[in-house]
């Protein structure tokens, strides 16, 4: 019999929705009840592509005599951390805090006020490698709560006041400048791997806003080295098995160093960063592969995670069922050479073997390999025969077990999607992205902006969630919006992300530059979480900082650029000591330190000036484009920025004081970095 989860529209709570588990969602009534029973709540974080939530899941959850005992003792609470991104923060901070690391499934045991006493993450059916049993932790919780209530609660009371007393002042660092961002780069260059591209070791992550900050770091100054780290790092990442050689699309991480072996699962957020990454290198270096990744990425997105509504979905699992019936991770992608042999024939297989790095040992499991391009000096030639190699293996790939698609759409993907879309089309002359990118801003504006234009976290099947918009969804819906506008000359996207950004100044600024993770009208948690560092995705807090600036560049809004300025305070402070975690925030103060450049196009959009004036390299470079008698009153930028000589006319701007126009794409291209 299915429990309440049924109700609920997150594909990651409707996979509990049939355990035995009598799960509550995250609500007033389950902490009433743990209140009303008198005992602890049992909090389970997770999400639908997370591979070691489906196996607790399976070894635990739906385990009847594990649920039996949960049942009597526990209020059971089970939360979607893509749902509700601020509840996973604040706890994860606690999870951390207590035992040094974190990952998901998060598990934590509070008391009837939503206080945290007991923490930790995977914990196995049988004790195992120093780690007890997951029916030894709920024992041991059973007997403190019972026998040793009054120290629970002292240490309850003792993590919620060291987590209240958390809170950051933005302003301390004052703003960052070429002193900062050259140690930031200094401590990047320090930290680079020189063999195998990256950052640090195994696992290794796609640091996408650490190379988008590279790449306007040399756009700014010049600096050789930063451009050969981004370029080095992505051609690792494109030739390694994180990129899938025969679909297209990232993988979320690599578990070791050389990029070779990946964790399965693909994300919306990963592939938007990496397609706007890719496009964007390729318009500092004019790389044939970069081109190439952006546009297999792009595709990708399209081709397996737009919904029928127009929007995208947020992953794709992991796991997926092999040959033999068995849920394993990775089954989708892997191949043995008796499985080329299959699809190929000897001669084919032999080729595509050596290409792809295929072996009789395998670099996976059971003898399996994941595909990454082995030949260095062959990787970037696609020629008759790998293409055919590709699409033959790619057709036989699609007649396997598909891994399961999360559908949920999150507004804050979307948003990062919409950018990476919109660019990528209008570089490469793909009118389709663009297209695409404009119909998931459509849904956003529809479905989760409504008709108060507060954003909604997620929705599915075109019905908007219950769970309100972040500080990150606000920030990178704002930036899809503006890339949007500057890409298709329509001014209604400018006036959206106006809206959205309205809401940020009034509902998640502080004191002193500081930025909140949730409005100040949300639900009150233990802490108002607030986080400027990255994760897998772009800070709120200095998400929010780029998408004020860059409307303060179209609009000339004082109150939104000094709103930007303050909150990049914390990137003075944070940038020099760990810049691998504030990338974004460091790329926001590129833009800032550049100006950023203005461009009005006097002119059709689509035009030889327009696209000359998208490619331009200025860090963070907003532009307005449009030849009608309306222009004017969609883009401030073009007020009294008439055509010469009839002809399309481009202005290069900071703060609204302009160079002399020019007719000509060639100078445009020159005061733009092109």
């Amino acid at each position: 019999m299915p429990n309440r989860l049924a109700n609920e529209t997150s594909p990651y709570l409707l996979q509990h929705a049939d355990n035995p588990v009598d799960w509550w969602p995250w609500s007033p009534e389950a902490f009433e009840e743990a209140r009303r029973r008198g005992v602890p709540v049992l909090l389970s974080v997770g999400y639908a592509s997370c591979h070691w939530c489906h196996v607790m899941a399976h070894e635990s959850f739906e385990d009847a005599s594990v649920a039996d005992y949960l049942n009597a003792h526990f209020v059971p609470v089970k939360v979607d951390r893509e749902e509700r991104p601020d509840v996973d923060a604040v706890y994860m901070e606690a999870v951390q805090a207590a035992t040094g690391q974190g990952g998901w499934p998060m598990t934590v045991f509070l008391t009837a006020d939503a206080e945290p006493f007991y923490f930790g993450t995977y914990f196995p059916p049988e004790a195992r490698h120093g780690m007890p049993s997951f029916h030894q932790v709920l024992e041991g919780v059973v007997a403190a709560w019972t026998d040793r209530r009054e120290e629970v609660a002292e240490v309850a009371g003792r993590i919620v006041r060291d987590l209240a007393g958390r809170s950051l002042t933005a302003g301390e660092g004052g703003l960052p400048g070429e002193p900062e961002l050259a140690q930031a780069l200094l401590r990047l260059t320090r930290d680079y791997d020189e063999k195998h591209g990256g950052f640090g070791g195994a696992p290794k992550f796609p640091p996408s806003m650490v190379i988008e900050f590279l790449l306007r770091h040399h756009a700014r100054t010049g600096a050789e080295g930063a451009l050969q780290m981004a370029a080095d790092s992505c051609a690792a990442m494109a030739h390694g098995g994180i990129y899938d050689q025969l679909g297209g699309g990232f993988a979320r991480y690599a578990v070791d160093r050389e990029w070779v072996v990946p964790h399965f699962e693909k994300m919306l957020y990963d592939n938007a960063l990496l397609c706007r990454v890719y496009a964007h290198l390729w318009r500092a270096t004019g790389s044939d592969l970069a081109r190439r990744v952006a546009l297999e990425t792009a595709d990708f997105m399209v081709r397996e995670l737009r919904t029928a509504e127009g929007g995208f979905a947020s992953a794709l699992d992991a796991d997926s069922e092999d040959a033999q019936g068995r849920h394993v991770e990775g089954a989708y992608y892997v191949w043995t050479p008796a499985q080329l042999r299959e699809v190929l024939g000897e001669e084919d297989a032999a080729f595509a073997a050596q290409y792809f790095g295929v072996t009789e040992e395998g670099t996976f499991e059971e003898g399996s390999s994941v595909l990454r391009l082995a030949r260095a000096g062959d990787a970037d030639a696609d020629d008759a025969r790998v293409a055919g190699v590709r699409a033959r293996l790619l057709a036989a790939r699609e007649l396997r077990a598909r891994p399961e698609r999360d559908d949920k759409i999150v507004a804050a993907w979307n948003g990062l999607a919409i950018a990476a879309l919109a660019e990528t089309g209008a570089y490469f002359g793909r009118p389709d992205l663009v297209e695409r990118a404009t119909e998931a801003a459509d849904l956003l504006v529809r479905v989760h902006m409504g008709d108060v234009a507060r954003l909604c976290r997620t929705s599915k099947d075109g019905r908007a969630g219950d769970n309100s918009g972040v500080l990150e969804d606000y920030g990178d819906v704002a930036e899809g919006f503006l890339a949007l506008a500057s890409v298709t000359g329509e001014g209604a996207w400018l006036e959206f992300a106006g809206f959205l950004l309205d809401i940020v100044l009034e509902r998640f600024t502080g004191e002193n530059g500081q930025m909140f993770d949730t409005a100040d009208d949300a639900e009150q948690l233990i802490r108002r979480p607030q986080d400027p560092t990255d994760s897998a995705t772009p800070a709120g807090w200095t998400a929010a900082a780029g998408a004020l600036l860059s409307y303060a560049a179209h609009t000339g809004s004082e109150a939104h650029r000094t709103a930007a300025e303050g909150a990049l305070g914390i990137v003075g402070a944070l940038g020099p000591k760990a810049p691998r975690f504030i990338g974004w925030g460091l790329a926001v103060a590129e833009a800032l330190l550049d100006g950023p450049r203005e461009v009005a196009v006097a002119g059709p959009v689509a035009g030889e000036l327009h696209r000359t004036a998208l490619l331009g390299r200025a860090p963070g470079a907003v532009v307005a484009a449009g030849g009608g008698p309306d222009a004017g009153t969609e883009f401030p930028l073009l007020v009294d920025r008439p055509s010469v000589g009839g002809e399309p006319t481009a202005y290069v701007c900071r703060h609204f004081v302009c160079d002399a126009p020019t007719t000509d794409a060639g100078e445009l291209a020159e005061k733009l970095g092109g």
